[in-house]
């Protein structure tokens, strides 16, 4: 189960769009991020992305580039040290943290279901769902994510 499907992307896209023109401005980006703790300048923002407004193709587009590791950057596969590899660490760690939300290093049912509803992919009293997320990732089954299977769950997954 990936937590974050197609159908949840989509519903974080019209979520976003809030003027409703199947668009998303940089601002809209830059709301959803804010929600979740992540500090960006629309200059930032608009360097990141590459373009000031994106449609539903450039937005799955930004998604995949942020939560999958990039195969033309140069990196050979084998995690031979690169600043990419640095940079990719880097991120993975951010996101963690923004997960983490007791910062204890472990994301717990509570905080991912928080951050998801946050985001507005969860609904109310989805905890089920969440348990089932955590629980295909969990490698030592204590029903938490620790950084190495976080980082498992999102390098090995792609949207259906």
């Amino acid at each position: 189960m990936s937590p974050l499907s197609s159908n949840d992307l989509e519903r974080i896209f019209e979520k976003l769009d809030k003027n409703g023109d199947g668009q998303v401005s940089v601002e809209e980006l830059n709301w959803l991020l804010e929600r979740i703790g992540v500090e960006f300048s629309l200059q930032e923002l608009e360097s990141l992305v590459g373009k000031p407004i994106l449609d539903w193709n450039d937005f799955l587009f930004f998604y995949k580039s942020i939560s999958t590791p990039d195969s033309n950057d140069g990196d050979n596969g084998h995690g031979d040290g690169s600043a990419n590899d640095h940079d990719d660490e880097s991120d993975l760690v951010k996101a963690f943290n923004v997960f983490d939300i007791n910062g204890d290093g472990f994301i717990s049912c509570e905080e991912l279901e928080s951050v998801l509803r946050r985001l507005g992919v969860m609904e109310e009293n989805s905890s089920r769902d969440c348990r089932s997320m955590i629980h295909v990732y969990d490698t030592n089954l204590d029903g938490l994510l620790d950084f190495q299977e976080f980082k498992h769950m999102m390098l090995h997954n792609t949207i259906s």
